[in-house]
C-alpha cells in the first residue's frame, strides 16, 4: 500500500526484492546505488550479520518522477533469505506495492528457490494478499555461471501464469535496471488507481461532514460515536504489544516511508 502525504505532495511506493539466501537481492540494490546519479537516489540502509548477509532489510529510496502531481519515491527493500528470519520476511512484506522474486539460476539451488517462492505466497496470505493479484516480476539471476536451470524450467515451476521475467547477472549489472523498470511499470498504474480512489473517498467524507454539520445531531448519538471509536482503538494497541519485536521492524519501515513522503525536496 503506497504511502501518500497529501500535504507535501509526496508518494512512497514499496517494492520488495524477495528470494532465497544469497540469490542476489542485496546485490541488485547495491548495483543501483553505485550506478545511479546521487540526485536521484537516497541513502542505502543495510542491516547485516557478521558475514554480510542481510539481517532484516536493505532500503534504497529512489526519486522516480511525478504521478498526478505527486513526487514519487521508490522504496526498494530486500528480505533476509535465511530460513530462521521468517518473521522478518513477513514483516517487510506488509503494505508492499510490487515484488521482484530473485531466483538463483544454479541447478543445486532449485529446491531453495521453490521453497522461497512458496514462503512468499504464504507470507502474502498472512497479509490477506493473493500472489496472483499483486505486481510481480521474476529475475533469474547469475546467468553468467555454468550448470544453470533453464529458463523454461523456471517458468514452468515458478511462473506458469506468465509474469514478466528478466535474465540477469546482478553483480555485473545485467538486467538490474531492466527489472526495476518492469516492476515499476506494473506497480505504478495500480498506485495511480489507489490515489484516485482515496481522493474520491476524501471528497465523499468532506461532503458527508458538511451534511452532518448542517444537520443537528442528538446528544445520545454523539455519545454513541465516541464510545465506538474508543472500543475500536483498544485491540490495535494490544496486538502491537504482543508482537513487539516484529512491530519494531514494521514501525521502522513506516517511519522511513513517512520521512520520504514528508520531505519537501
Amino acid at each position: 500500500m503506497a504511502f501518500v502525504n497529501y500535504a507535501t505532495g509526496n508518494l512512497a511506493i514499496k517494492i520488495v526484492y524477495y528470494g532465497a539466501g544469497l540469490s542476489g537481492k542485496t546485490t541488485n540494490l547495491r548495483y543501483m546505488y553505485t550506478n545511479m546519479d546521487v540526485d536521484f537516489r537516497g541513502e542505502l540502509i543495510c542491516l547485516e550479520t557478521d558475514t554480510e548477509r542481510t539481517l532484516f532489510f536493505d532500503l534504497l529510496p529512489i526519486k522516480a518522477g511525478v504521478i498526478n502531481g505527486f513526487k514519487i519515491h521508490l522504496q526498494l527493500l530486500t528480505v533476509p533469505g535465511q530460513v530462521f528470519y521468517a518473521a522478518s520476511r513477513k514483516s517487510v512484506l506488509k503494505g508492499v506495492d510490487g515484488i521482484v522474486f530473485v531466483a538463483d539460476s544454479q541447478i543445486p539451488l532449485l529446491d531453495a528457490n521453490l521453497e522461497s517462492f512458496d514462503g512468499l505466497r504464504r507470507n502474502l496470505l498472512e497479509h490477506s494478499v493473493d500472489i496472483n493479484f499483486i505486481p510481480l516480476v521474476f529475475q533469474y539471476n547469475k546467468r553468467d555461471l555454468d550448470n544453470l536451470i533453464p529458463v523454461e524450467t523456471f517458468n514452468n515451476l515458478l511462473n506458469p501464469s506468465g509474469h514478466p521475467y528478466i535474465e540477469s547477472c546482478a553483480i555485473k549489472g545485467m538486467g538490474v535496471f531492466e527489472t526495476l523498470k518492469e516492476i515499476t511499470k506494473l506497480a505504478i498504474p495500480l498506485v495511480k488507481e489507489k490515489i484516485k480512489e482515496d481522493e474520491r473517498k476524501i471528497v465523499g467524507k468532506e461532503r458527508l461532514k458538511k451534511r452532518k454539520e448542517e444537520k443537528k445531531e442528538t446528544p445520545e448519538k454523539k455519545d454513541e460515536i465516541k464510545f465506538v471509536a474508543k472500543k475500536k482503538g483498544v485491540p490495535l494497541r494490544v496486538t502491537k504489544v504482543k508482537f513487539k519485536s516484529q512491530n519494531d521492524i514494521e514501525e521502522e519501515l513506516e517511519n522511513l516511508a513517512k520521512d520520504f513522503t514528508g520531505s519537501k525536496k
